[in-house]
């Protein structure tokens, strides 16, 4: 057992950032405590590969317990948050134990976001965790399932369409996937239906796709999802839902069996717990040193945290996340340990931004390089592979994507 006396540090979120912060605090004179309500911890970049049967839940998720056993000052607490008591430093959960802390670091990331329209959830579902790329991969699958066996033209037309709103990256790639489902996975498996007939609509409220991308990227991403039989809509919102239907903006009505939500994205509600300023988005304000203001011992890291680095905010990215903890975490052991040192603020160091749209094709833009085609595919899946946990995972999946590269099947097309 570590003694008592020992600072206590708690943990809420075992997502990037909050993993980060823990693995920093490894060698500190600490007993840190990190708390989640799914007992695993899910690489979110790849969700969905899972969500269209590339790979499998077990190839992007690991348990939390396991990632972290080898680290005796950390112990791992599944359990629902439902506030925290300041005064009494205290995190209150709803089906396990009072956590007392020292300090706090909240990590819980966001959710899924509909724009004032939370009943649009019952009809397009977002993609955050794993049940939902499950879900969504039965929802995909089983569409064409109903499409073999209906002798109705306009019904097996709809039943062979598929919506995503959002033209970021998740957007961009459900697209791209879907549509290579249609085109190359499914090609020969039925007998009634012609998947390659199948519609995939994308569709975005800004002027371009990948908006945080250059303009040429932007560019290449539209011709190279158009040469994929993507339906890309631009500059047209979406103004109503239905189980089986979309209406836009511009008027137009899209009828669809599967509708996808990839628009956005709002904090979880940290905020309110503790009383803390927020953005629109419910994201915590921090200062430079990603604390709470007023207080000291309470900081906020990867999509829960509304930051900046110099005078620009931080982006919402798994690597953005990763910094943020790590910093989190050495600045604890830091104030521990003491000293008349003034810790350094917050500084990001963005590292690029990477979007896979189907196979052999991606966009890829580095600080002085910009790749698209075969070489930004190839470079997106080093960098995705190096980032996965574990050395299993990464032959797994390395040798899955190798499997389907050659041979165009997907092994994980199970309706469950």
């Amino acid at each position: 057992m570590i003694p008592a006396t020992k600072p206590s540090v708690v943990v809420i979120g075992a997502g990037f950032a909050g993993l980060e912060a823990v693995r920093a605090l490894a060698r500190a004179e600490v007993s840190v405590t990190l708390v989640d309500r799914k007992n695993h911890h899910c690489f979110q970049p790849l969700l969905y590969q899972v969500a269209t049967a590339a790979l499998s839940p077990a190839d992007v998720a690991w348990p939390i317990r396991a990632i972290l056993s080898d680290q005796a000052n950390a112990t791992v607490i599944m359990a629902e948050v439902n506030g925290v008591d300041i005064a009494r430093r205290v995190v209150v959960t709803t089906d396990g134990p009072d956590l007392p802390f020292d300090y706090l670091v909240l990590a819980t990331g966001v959710t899924t976001s509909y724009f004032n329209h939370p009943e649009w959830a019952r009809f397009a579902p977002g993609l955050k965790t794993i049940e939902d790329a499950t879900r969504i991969r039965a929802q995909i699958l089983t569409c064409f399932e109903r499409a073999e066996r209906t002798d109705d033209v306009a019904l097996r037309q709809k039943l062979m369409t598929f919506v995503i709103v959002g033209g970021g990256p998740t957007g961009v790639e459900m697209a791209g996937s879907i549509a290579d489902i249609a085109q190359n996975v499914l090609a020969g498996d039925f007998r009634h239906i012609d998947p390659q007939s199948a519609k995939v609509v994308l569709i975005e409220a800004g002027q371009r796709l990948l908006s945080n991308f250059a303009d040429e990227l932007s560019d290449y991403t539209r011709k190279a999802l158009r040469r994929m039989n993507v339906d890309v809509i631009t500059d047209a919102a979406v103004t109503e839902c239905t189980r089986d239907s979309v209406t836009l903006s511009n008027r137009r009505h899209i009828a669809c069996c599967s509708l996808l939500w990839a628009a956005g994205v709002r904090a979880t509600p940290a905020a309110d717990w503790i009383g803390a300023k927020s953005d629109r988005a419910g994201r915590i304000v921090v200062d430079d040193h990603l604390r709470v203001p007023p207080h000291t011992n309470i900081f906020a890291v990867g999509d829960i945290a509304a930051a900046s680095s110099g005078g620009k905010p931080v982006p919402g990215l798994a690597p953005a996340a990763k910094q943020m903890g790590r910093y989190v975490g050495e600045l604890i052991c830091g104030d521990i340990v003491g000293g008349a040192r003034k810790p350094l603020p917050f500084v990001y160091r963005h590292q690029g931004d990477l979007a896979t749209i189907g196979r052999k094709s991606a966009v890829v833009s580095l600080k002085h390089l910009k790749l698209t085609g075969l070489l930004g595919w190839t470079f997106w899946g080093v960098v995705h592979i190096y980032f996965l946990i574990g050395l299993r995972n990464r032959i797994t999946v390395a040798l899955n994507w190798l499997w389907e590269y050659l041979t165009f099947q997907r092994g994980a097309r199970l309706i469950s």
